[in-house]
């Protein structure tokens, strides 16, 4: 379910009530935890965090114009997901959030690769995506998508 709003508050303003007061807070904690260099914009029809193309001029090896993503938080149809991509590339932050998560939700877990998915918004545990989102800078994104991505093509 992608959004054709073109800014990120277009974005919010579009969702049910249901959905706004919890996706604003996930915005608020990510901005909060984000670090230096990463920026937020709309990108494939959700609210995604990237390194630009000013740190990273090459750009996304799929479609180079766009720029090098990293994280993504939507309102899908039943759930909200946040996409997360280093949990996806990175081993060990895999596993430091697979054994943070049952600490901070008593949610059972449901992910795929970069996706988790929240079906009850009381359930979303903020705190720990705020920790998640410090876990990798902008040079270990750099470093790792180089590593195990771009190298492949």
């Amino acid at each position: 379910m992608q959004s054709k709003a073109t800014t990120v508050d277009q974005y919010i303003q579009e969702l049910p009530d249901d959905r706004r007061e919890a996706m604003q807070k996930l915005r608020a904690i990510i901005l909060k935890n984000l670090p230096e260099g990463f920026s937020e914009e709309m990108g494939y029809g959700m609210i995604g965090y990237v390194i630009p193309h000013s740190i990273y001029p090459d750009g996304y090896h799929c479609t180079p114009k766009l720029p090098l993503p990293f994280a993504n938080i939507a309102s899908q149809k039943n759930f909200v997901a946040f996409y997360h991509m280093g949990i996806y590339a990175e081993p060990k932050i895999l596993a430091w959030f697979l054994e943070e998560y049952p600490k901070n939700s008593t949610a059972k877990l449901d992910m795929g690769k970069s996706c988790i998915r929240f079906k009850k918004m009381d359930q979303i545990p903020f705190e720990l995506i705020g920790k998640l989102m410090c876990k990798i800078s902008v040079q270990d994104w750099i470093e790792t998508y180089e590593t195990n991505y771009k190298k492949r093509i």
